[in-house]
């Protein structure tokens, strides 16, 4: 299962691979690789890019609601359910969040002037660094901690886990955090699953335990520490940007919404659950407070009240956008799979500083095939452009799809196609729609940003400026009535 953006069928997904524990495997200290464009599109061919694109809609797909097969029951899951099964190793990486909240009491924010992050930060994320090996020695499964290979070598699960772990809390040198920063912590996660530290179950048991056990709670602690330490967002597109800091708990969010499946079932692409609030909701503070409690999306959108003044269509212009949407929330699902593969692990901003060691590998995918190279690479730092080549690489479409690039156009340079795996079929298959414009992309008719840096939102139709601050209208997404 790679994140496409396609319907997915259950039955025909594997999932994220369990290591065997006979497999001869050498643990390697987790390294950057991503210095430039061309390795942002090595890695969208790497296995790492399959394995991490797998692992995530994975998740997604067990956040969908299901009916009983014998009786019309619907089954949905929502934060704080009773109907969620919890294994030991969810509820022990529950409580490694939960330690890791109290560590903020041992540093508080610093009360002195300040422009940009409280320095109070470093602090916390240096009592995590202190205690990382006994936290993940308390609370991780040992039979993950005890995977090692006959050959006994230096480097240990612990130490790739320990590098996804403090990568997933924001830089404490920047006093940041962002969509990358998310990523390595679901790659923290993804390493227990490649080594068998969470139970089997039944397809979608173990993974719901995942989202709203461990994710859920890992995104109200960064929230906290968010608020705490007034940390700034890492890599945003400020105003065009989807969210200044969280991209998942939309995608899990309108998965919760979607309408319900059996199992076996394909993933819908249209439609929502019979009681679900309508997605205009989000512009409307008092709908937003009272979802937020049971809805990851409605959570996220919560937090951005807390933070954010002024309209929600001023301040927050994509996510109106996408309220607009009339084709329900599995359409908003299938849209934000796509946009997470075009604005997180295709942007070299976002996944510098991702580092690939053996469980995550810097290894190009023998399924994956070469495709033109794209105008979006093109424009991201070059260590070959900057030394005065002019030579393209051609670049490889990970499974997720190609993505429109800044200042393409439909006579210029061929956007990077679909991945087509050769031999099998991929996990997950690729929507036959256009692909997602970058934000600043399309100059925008709004006078909210200079003209010379102004842009349009992914999926937007252009607003008028006179919008009120009530307004109720949004625009929708292209996607939307497609």
């Amino acid at each position: 299962m790679n994140l496409r953006n396609s319907v997915e069928s259950e039955k025909d997904s594997q999932g994220l691979q369990v290591l065997p524990l006979e497999a001869d495997h050498s643990f390697i200290q987790p390294a950057k690789r991503i210095h430039d464009g061309e390795d942002v599109s090595f890695f969208l061919s790497s296995k790492a890019y399959t394995d991490l694109t797998t692992f995530l809609l994975q998740l997604n797909a067990s956040m969908f609601p299901r009916r009983d097969k014998s009786s019309a029951h619907v089954h949905s899951w929502e934060i704080g359910t009773q109907n969620v099964e919890y294994s030991a190793a969810n509820k022990q990486l529950k409580k490694l969040i939960n330690q890791l909240e109290t560590f903020i009491e041992e540093a508080p924010p610093d009360t002195g002037p300040r422009r940009f992050g409280n320095i109070s930060f470093r602090k916390w994320y240096n009592l995590v660094e202190e205690r990382v090996s006994d936290l993940i020695d308390q609370y991780v499964p040992v039979s993950v901690l005890d995977f090692t290979t006959k050959d006994n070598p230096v480097t240990t699960a612990k130490d790739e886990l320990r590098a996804y772990l403090l990568g997933g809390f924001g830089s404490a040198q920047r006093l940041d955090y962002g969509t990358g920063h998310e990523l390595s912590f679901l790659a923290f996660l993804g390493c227990i699953w490649k080594l068998g530290g969470f139970p089997k179950a039944e397809a979608g048991i173990e993974e719901r335990g995942i989202v709203l056990g461990v994710i859920e709670p890992y995104l109200k602690l960064i929230r906290r520490l968010i608020l705490t330490y007034t940390l700034e967002p890492a890599g945003t597109h400020g105003v065009w940007g989807l969210d200044d800091h969280s991209f998942v708990p939309y995608i899990f969010g309108s998965a919760q919404l979607s309408p319900a499946i059996t199992d076996g079932a394909r993933v819908p692409q249209e439609g929502s659950r019979p009681d679900a609030p309508d997605p205009s909701d989000v512009a409307k503070a008092a709908a937003v407070e009272r979802e937020r409690v049971n809805n990851m999306y409605f959570s996220a959108i919560g937090f951005i009240y807390d933070v954010k003044k002024g309209p929600f269509w001023e301040h927050s212009p994509m996510l109106f956008d996408i309220s607009g949407i009339r084709a329900g929330w599995a359409k908003i699902n299938k849209g934000m799979i796509k946009m997470y593969n075009a604005e997180v692990l295709s942007k070299f901003p976002v996944v510098q500083h991702f580092p690939f060691g053996s469980l995550f590998q810097w290894e190009k995918d023998p399924l994956a095939t070469p495709v033109k190279f794209s105008v979006h690479t093109s424009t991201q730092p070059s260590q070959k452009r900057e030394a005065g080549s002019t030579t393209s690489q051609p670049i490889e479409a990970g499974p997720l799809g190609g993505t429109k690039a800044p200042g393409a156009s439909s006579g210029g340079p061929a956007v990077a196609s679909t991945t087509r795996f050769q031999g099998r079929e991929p996990p997950l298959r690729n929507l036959q729609e256009p692909p997602t414009r970058a934000p600043w992309a399309t100059p925008t008719s709004t006078n909210r940003m200079p003209p010379s840096t102004g842009t349009a939102a992914p999926w937007a139709r252009p607003r008028t400026e006179q919008q009120p601050d009530n307004a109720t209208a949004p625009s929708g997404a292209p996607w939307a009535d497609k």
